[in-house]
Formats: structure tokens, C-alpha cells, sequence
């Protein structure tokens, strides 16, 4: 029997209230929204970072140093920030955060507007940069648990802030493309420094309820201790750990190239990186919000080595493309399949992790993922300056799906074996 017009529309509606359900509690809607707006101006700076160092140096190498940069310089200081994000105010540290994000934007934007810029500069100004995500990142996955009022909606919000994520990279560089064709670098860097605005308001006008900190809280070095041990001898957190560092360093790193495939293979300009890095976000966003439709985390842990194996397929395939609707349609496969792993990952560790030790659990997680992919980086701008970028991104997708293989047959070939990583 067919169905009313009124009984369709009423399912369907409920199907995509169900995907955005965690938006029904009123301080992570605020995030969310002011959330999308940031990401947007941080990824349109990405770009136009992207696009200016190539301009000014014409060296892959050079890419992959910015990159490693301000990523490195958030691994080094990212697994202290964890244990200070555990026994202080998120909320806080994340108005300092994105303030002091705003200057750095505003800067770079004044110096490209008056022509003083230089590769030193954008050096310097991205060692700033990752000191800021050192605490920003972590203290993001921490705090969302917060503003969730029911906690079955948790999973649900995390998937929505891959969602927002990729959706502000979907969006931001095509839109930067677009600027940097028409008007140049420093107004995305000004754009970006305007972005920021809004979030730093939510955050200060946001009802938190404080987290009371019971008992004493561990020395520095004695937190790092605690928060490394728990997660090398945890069964589920030190195994996916490890799979999102490998993943990181050998695949996650091509999109640090593709400003010279969009110039020196597809003969391109910005607007052509725009869509490619845009074709990547459209893959992640969709494969988010599939996702958030999910209603618990059985099977997270198969799913992850799957996701991050066709990923690697999908790198070693994408080199190959010599026209743009073809490599678009393959970065759309390969954002699918590397925000799916991911996504994955994180929503199982913060279903696994102790409240106590979340930060420092989530710490771990962003240098896994944003901690390795830079020292990756400097390896392929070296490797590709050697042997080309096809020859390189073929090695790497095809090491990358090696490490997912052998990350499901250890963990699954024989059920019930644990073993600690670190």
C-alpha cells in the first residue's frame, strides 16, 4: 500500500531530525553554528597558505615544511596541553584559543596587504599557529561531551563536528580559490580573522556547567605518565591509536601535494586546487553525515582498517588522473574514506575513554592524526622532488592499505589476543 503524502514527508523529516538530533540541546547548536563559520575561514587560510608558499618558492619540499611547521610544533606540545585541558576550564581555554587564532590571521593579513611577506614569515606565524591547536584541538574533542544534554546524543555530536569540519573544507577552499583569483591571499587571511568573531561570542555568553575536579590533581609529567599508560594498555585505544598514527604519516599526507598536482599534472591555477581540495571535503562531509545516522558504534572497530585500506586504494589511484572531473571524483572517494576512519576512531575512543583522562586520550588522538600527517609531509615533499608525485602517492596509498590489512588480521584473525602498543 502506498503512503499518504503527509505519513512520507513526516518519516523523512524525522530521518533527518534523527541525523541532527544532538542540535536539539541548545548550547551545542550555538557551537555547532559558530563552529561552521570558523572552520570555514580556517580552511580558506589553509588554501591560501597552500597557494602562496608554492607561488613564492615553487618547491614541494617547501610545502611540506610549512606544514610540518605549525603540525610539529602542536606534536610536541600537544600531550602536556592534555593534561592541563583535564584539570582546568575548557571552556576558557578555548575563548584564548580562537582569539589569539584571530591575531595570527590578522597578521598574515597585514602583511600580505603591505607586501612583506615572505616564507620566513608564514614559517614563523604557522609554529604559532600549531602552539594554539596544541590546546585548541584537544580541548575541542573534550569539551563537546559538555554541551550535549543528553549523553546518548554523544556519538551523534561527534559525528556532526566531522560534519562541521568538512563541510567548512568543502566550502572554504572553493570559496578561497575564488578570492585569491580575484582579489588575493590577504583578504582570506582577513576573512579568517573575521570568522573567528562569532565562536569566541557563543563561548562567552555559553550556561556551562563547571566540571569540579575531584582529588589531587597528578604533577605534569606524572599526568603525561598516567594518560599514556591507560592508553598503551587499554584493548581498544592503543590498537586504533597506532592504526591512525601509520595511516597518518604514509597516506593523509597527499593533500600536501596537491597544489603542485593541480599545477605541474592537471596545468592548473588556484581556482583548480579549490575544487580539488572541495571534491575531498564533499567526500568527508557525506560519509559524516551517513555517520551521524548511525544509532550505536557496533562494529566501529572492523569499519576503521576497512575505511583507511580503501583510502589507501584511493591515493594510489588518484595520482593517475590526468583530468579534473576524474580526480575530483576520486578525492570525493578518498574524503569518504579517510573521514570515515576518522570519524570512527574518535567516536569509539570517546565511548571507550574515562571521564578523567578524556583530554589526554584526545590529545593523543589529534597527534595521531594531525601530529603524523607533517612528519609524512616532509617525507613526500622530499620523495616527490626525487622520484615525481605519481610514483610517490602510489607508494604511499599502497603502504597505507598494507598497514589497514595487517591491523585487521592482528586484531581479528585471532579474537580475544590483546596486546599493548606502547
Amino acid at each position: 500500500m502506498l503512503e499518504r503524502p503527509g505519513e512520507w514527508v513526516g518519516a523523512h523529516v524525522g530521518r533527518v531530525g534523527f541525523v541532527f538530533r544532538s542540535l536539539r540541546s541548545r548550547n551545542y547548536r550555538w557551537y555547532f553554528l559558530g563552529n561552521l563559520v570558523s572552520l570555514v575561514g580556517t580552511w580558506m587560510q589553509r588554501m591560501a597558505i597552500s597557494w602562496l608558499v608554492y607561488k613564492l618558492t615553487g618547491s614541494a619540499i617547501l610545502l611540506g615544511t610549512i606544514d610540518f611547521a605549525s603540525q610539529f610544533s602542536a606534536f610536541l606540545l600537544m600531550p602536556f596541553a592534555g593534561v592541563l585541558i583535564d584539570g582546568g576550564d575548557i571552556r576558557r581555554l578555548l575563548i584564548i584559543t580562537q582569539s589569539l587564532g584571530a591575531a595570527q590571521a590578522l597578521v598574515l593579513a597585514i602583511l600580505t596587504a603591505t607586501g612583506h611577506i615572505g616564507f620566513a614569515h608564514l614559517v614563523v606565524m604557522s609554529v604559532f599557529l600549531g602552539m594554539i591547536n596544541a590546546f585548541d584541538m584537544p580541548a575541542r574533542q573534550a569539551f563537546t561531551v559538555h554541551l550535549v544534554e543528553k549523553k546518548e546524543d554523544l556519538m551523534n555530536a561527534i559525528a556532526l563536528n566531522s560534519s562541521v569540519f568538512n563541510m567548512a573544507r568543502l566550502v572554504g577552499p572553493a570559496v578561497a580559490g575564488m578570492v585569491v583569483a580575484w582579489v588575493g591571499e590577504a583578504m582570506c587571511f582577513l576573512l579568517n580573522a573575521i570568522s573567528f568573531i562569532p565562536i569566541i561570542i557563543i563561548l562567552i555568553i555559553l550556561s556551562v556547567k563547571a566540571v569540579v575536579k575531584t582529588g589531587q590533581q597528578p604533577s605534569l609529567l606524572a599526568g603525561l605518565a598516567e594518560g599514556l599508560n591507560y592508553s598503551a594498555r587499554h584493548p581498544v585505544i592503543g590498537p586504533v591509536l597506532l592504526l591512525l598514527a601509520v595511516a597518518s604519516f604514509i597516506g593523509m599526507s597527499y593533500v600536501v601535494l596537491l597544489p603542485v598536482f593541480a599545477k605541474e599534472v592537471l596545468k592548473g591555477g588556484p581556482q583548480t586546487l579549490g575544487w580539488l581540495m572541495g571534491a575531498n571535503g564533499m567526500g568527508a562531509l557525506i560519509a559524516a553525515l551517513l555517520l551521524a545516522s548511525q544509532k550505536s558504534h557496533e562494529g566501529l572497530e572492523r569499519r576503521i582498517p576497512l575505511a583507511f585500506g580503501l583510502f589507501g586504494i584511493g591515493v594510489a589511484v588518484f595520482c593517475r588522473m590526468r583530468l579534473v572531473p576524474l580526480a575530483m571524483a576520486m578525492l570525493v572517494f578518498n574524503g569518504f574514506w579517510m573521514i570515515t576512519g576518522w570519524a570512527s576512531s574518535n567516536t569509539l575512543l570517546q565511548t571507550e575513554v574515562e571521564e578523567g583522562k578524556r583530554a589526554r586520550v584526545m590529545s593523543l588522538y589529534v597527534m595521531s592524526f594531525m601530529g603524523m600527517a607533517p612528519l609524512g609531509s616532509l617525507v613526500q615533499g622530499y620523495v616527490s622532488q626525487r622520484l615525481g608525485i605519481e610514483p610517490t602517492l602510489t607508494i604511499s596509498g599502497l603502504l597505507c592499505f598494507l598497514g589497514a590489512a595487517l591491523f585487521f588480521l592482528h586484531r581479528f584473525a585471532r579474537p580475544g589476543q590483546r596486546l599493548a602498543y606502547f
